[in-house]
């Protein structure tokens, strides 16, 4: 029995890939062991690489930024970022690297992102130190885009692993959730801060949740949870890759940069409830079937 994987936007380019990656699928099934392993452990990196495509680019623009752009160039550093990540997301849809409906989360991850931000910077939460034109009460328009690679990369596996789930919780306490934590992110200045608690009753409306992703032919499975805590991790990382670049600091950083907190991991697991459940209004979660 053959096997390939068809585009869900086919482009003639990609399809000589598709085919190869089918063959060579087929002999590693074919022939099992360690070799079908190795198959599938690079297959998920590749797929995993593929998701964080926007990402990537938005930390290569950060990074080719602080090493290279002109500090005297008329257009500031800033304001090149909002184009650069305004032409990133016209060049994915028109070459089909990213669907419409992704190009919608996006941008709705972009405006509530934006208007987290505006008010972080206003409370003195963190800043961005640079000038620049293209600003809303201070704070940089492509700061959304940051944002938008979370929701971004949540569509775009769910896409590629083709996900499916056993004992999901419903969408409307997954909403309650999100609001909370959303809700939380603003008024933890001035009450109690709530987190622990969100996250004790996130965990516990997750904590039976298996999310199973096809690598290939067969799926895998895995706790959302933990699934939650390593998409976490690496946006803490990429969040330290940020600050590094001094697109924006933190009170702590102000005379010399140093690692962003481990502790910011727990704010950016509850916000990575707000990016799922965007992204499962639009998918949709589906029971897994054997």
């Amino acid at each position: 029995m053959s096997y390939s994987v068809k585009p869900k936007y086919p482009w003639w380019p990609y399809q000589p890939l598709v085919a190869r990656e089918a063959r060579l699928g087929e002999i590693a099934e074919a022939r099992g062991g360690w070799r079908l392993v190795l198959y599938e452990f690079v297959r998920f990196g590749i797929k995993q690489a593929w998701a964080c495509l926007f990402g990537g680019l938005m930390l290569a623009l950060l990074i080719g930024t602080f090493l290279w752009y002109p500090k005297d160039a008329a257009l500031s550093r800033y304001d090149f970022l909002v184009i650069a990540s305004l032409a990133i997301q016209a060049l994915l849809l028109i070459l089909r690297m990213e669907t419409l409906e992704e190009a919608k989360i996006i941008l709705l991850y972009h405006l509530t992102g934006t208007v987290m931000e505006v008010f972080k910077t206003h409370v003195g939460s963190w800043q961005y130190p640079e000038a620049g034109f293209l600003k809303i009460f201070g704070v940089p328009l492509f700061t959304g885009f940051m944002y938008s690679c979370i929701g971004s990369y949540i569509a775009r596996a769910w896409r590629l692993f083709d996900f499916s789930f056993t004992n999901h919780p419903p969408l409307w306490l997954a909403t309650l959730l999100s609001i909370a934590i959303y809700i939380n992110f603003f008024t933890h200045h001035y009450i109690y801060d709530f987190r622990w608690l969100i996250l004790f009753a996130l965990l516990l409306a997750f904590g039976k949740t298996w999310i199973h992703f096809r690598i290939r032919r067969h799926h895998r499975r895995m706790p959302l949870v933990i699934g939650f805590l390593l998409v976490s991790l690496f946006i803490w990382l990429a969040e330290n890759i940020g600050t590094a670049t001094n697109v924006w600091i933190y009170p702590s950083q102000q005379k010399e940069w140093v690692m962003v907190p481990f502790g910011k991991l727990i704010a950016w697991y509850l916000l990575m409830n707000i990016s799922y459940l965007l992204v499962a209004f639009v998918n949709k979660p589906q029971d897994y079937r054997q």
